[in-house]
């Protein structure tokens, strides 16, 4: 099975990368810089340099072909403004996710945040990406051509992950390990059955493959 990550070089998708190669996938990240090519190799993936903000549908759509699903796990990251929140955090979700169904991948998983949302309100940098990451979420939610899981995790902490969450369509706000996340991500990659399900991580008692099942009926 072969996987592909946008946002290869961010911190749960290193994570992730590092999940799914230990489980035997072959695993490729996309990465701005050739230079995080490193990074990823060493995680056990294979980098694939192509920015997103100006790549084209075509161009994303060759790096997709032939793999088996797709992870959107790119941000633009804190320390950016409100321009790259619209190109990155909404426009590079919508325009992986267009390459995904042109490439034929159908298994589709995205990581968005709590409290993402097209109608938030403000102005504010974080109240923007709320809202391009809503934006993006609702897009893909529109999508019948692809079997889509969105996750939308809780306060992000580089605490060791426990194994333990919480994972459900609602869980109100909380903290939860990147660690954990990527391993709900890992999971939810193997559970087809999650498939059209939006739903939110923090951490809590359930072990991560129990809540996964949990939420896909078994």
């Amino acid at each position: 099975m072969r996987i592909v990550i946008a946002g290869g070089h961010g911190q749960i998708a290193l994570r992730l990368e590092r999940l799914l190669a230990a489980r035997g996938y072959e695993v490729a990240g996309i990465i701005r810089k050739a230079e995080q090519g490193d990074d990823l190799r060493a995680a056990g993936a294979e980098p694939v340099v192509l920015d997103l903000e100006s790549a084209s549908v075509d161009e994303v759509a060759e790096r997709l072909r032939g793999a088996d699903a797709a992870v959107f796990a790119a941000g633009a990251g804190p320390g950016s403004g409100v321009t790259r929140k619209d190109t990155v955090d909404k426009g590079a979700a919508v325009l992986f996710a267009d390459a995904a169904i042109r490439a034929g991948v159908r298994r589709f998983v995205v990581v968005s945040s709590m409290g993402a949302n097209p109608a938030h309100r403000g102005d504010e940098v974080f109240d923007v990406y709320l809202r391009a990451k809503g934006e993006a979420d609702a897009y893909v939610q529109g999508l019948d051509s692809l079997d889509w899981t969105i996750l939308r995790p809780g306060a992000l902490t580089d605490d060791a992950g426990t194994g333990l969450v919480r994972l459900e369509a609602r869980t109100g706000r909380g903290p939860v390990p990147r660690d954990d996340v990527a391993a709900a991500l890992a999971e939810l990659l193997e559970t087809p059955a999650t498939s059209g399900l939006t739903l939110e991580l923090i951490s809590g008692s359930a072990p991560v493959s129990v809540a996964v099942k949990a939420v896909a009926g078994n």
